[in-house]
């Protein structure tokens, strides 16, 4: 149990860390800002086209005498919406991470600059990191979905459907977001999806202790956005202590006394 309260304790370290160096908190709030700029204008026209939508795809109802027809249409208009809000909270981390890639990377690389040590760089261009990023990212989503539809089925137990299925949903959620946070300084440390994974499922509590309370928050993407930048920062706090525990950083104390302004200009992307 105290891996839990080591992994939470990462995530506190990680915003305490972007707290303190303001300019990297500010830079690091761009691509959730521009990613829930996208994400509501598709929502709003989602809401305003759900119910031509439906009625494109129902044309079998129109012959249909009221109310059934508008029972059947309202119904349905309502579960698109409903879908694509699911949609947008399941997508909306993989998305902002893949928009801000540059920005978290140089984010990630200042964290490790400022704890010591080496400062590992990926050496790739910015198309391969982001095309690698998008991979991954889908891959993981697809594993997200199944583990998805296996709960979904499961939730029709009674008792256990409405007690237990929750909590392990977000547990599998909190496990593949932490997946999806390291991924950014364990990229630059040469790793694959396959050997992150197997390095993550070695500190399984620890992991769930950063993660869960980070997928209990991102609920509400706006919260997601001012969040992320410090849970960039804590996973690659994460990330120093399951790569190298030894020479990691204890997450209790704070991050340093460094200052805001001794931290240099924050730069769009690495070498």
């Amino acid at each position: 149990m105290s891996d839990l309260g080591a992994g939470f304790g990462y995530l506190m370290k990680g915003q305490r860390w972007v707290a303190q160096h303001g300019r990297w908190f500010g830079f690091g709030l761009l691509p959730g800002l521009v990613t829930l700029v996208i994400y509501a204008g598709a929502l709003i026209g989602l809401g305003y086209g759900a119910d031509d939508f439906v009625g494109w795809a129902t044309p079998f109802a129109d012959g249909w005498s009221s109310p059934w027809q508008g029972i059947l249409r309202t119904g349905l208009t309502a579960l698109v919406f409903v879908f694509g809000l699911f949609l947008a909270v399941i997508t909306f981390t993989a998305v902002t991470l893949l928009v801000g890639q540059p920005f978290y990377e140089s984010l990630s690389e200042e964290v490790d600059r400022s704890e010591g040590g080496d400062v590992p760089e990926s050496g790739l261009p910015l198309w391969r990191e982001l095309w690698i990023s998008a991979r991954d990212s889908v891959r993981i989503l697809l594993r997200v979905a199944l583990y998805g539809i296996a709960l979904f089925a499961c939730g029709f137990i009674p008792v256990v459907g409405q007690t237990v299925v929750p909590a392990i949903g977000f547990c599998v959620s909190g496990y593949f977001l932490a997946e999806e946070l390291t991924a950014v300084a364990l990229q630059r440390r040469g790793m694959v999806l396959g050997d992150r994974l197997v390095l993550l499922r070695g500190r399984r509590m620890l992991v769930l202790g950063f993660g869960v309370p980070l997928t209990l928050a991102f609920l509400i993407p706006v919260v997601a956005v001012f969040l992320m930048p410090g849970a960039v920062a804590g996973a690659t706090l994460l990330a120093r202590d399951l790569v190298d525990p030894d020479t990691a950083a204890d997450p209790g104390p704070g991050p340093g006394t460094a200052d805001s302004g001794d931290a240099p200009a924050p730069r769009a992307w690495s070498a």
